[in-house]
């Protein structure tokens, strides 16, 4: 891995795409040309993102820039959870058979079910009263 190569993933969960741009570095993330810690506040979202890189043991030796879009927060932090893992495979091959194995290529296919005409949500119906 040479200083200057980029390695480019994209991740998908729910209705979030995360574009990940992956290189040499000392450990930074920004994330949409914020801190990682900034626009993701919750522990468990950083602990998800951080999955795949303490898989490999890389933990301060790539920075990460990303960006993302749509969805909520769980859905943003499971796609950039799986831009990284993508772009930990391009940048090396070996890697593969442990990222696959954890499952951290795998694409979610969870969606959220649309919402039905006569029915409050999805699935959720109207208050029933006897009488």
């Amino acid at each position: 891995m040479s200083d200057k190569t980029q390695y480019l993933a994209t991740g998908r969960r729910k209705n979030s795409v995360a574009r990940v741009r992956m290189m040499a570095g000392d450990g930074k993330i920004i994330i949409n040309k914020r801190k990682f810690e900034d626009f993701f506040p919750r522990e468990s979202h950083r602990l998800i993102i951080m999955q795949p890189i303490e898989l490999t043991k890389l933990e301060g030796k790539l920075d990460i820039h990303a960006t993302v879009n749509g969805g909520g927060t769980s859905g943003q932090a499971g796609a950039v959870k799986h831009g990284i893992a993508r772009a930990l495979v391009k940048m090396d091959g070996v890697l593969k058979a442990a990222i696959k194995k954890a499952g951290f290529l795998t694409r979610d296919p969870r969606m959220r079910e649309r919402k039905k005409y006569g029915r409050k949500r999805a699935r959720r119906r109207f208050q029933f009263t006897k009488r």
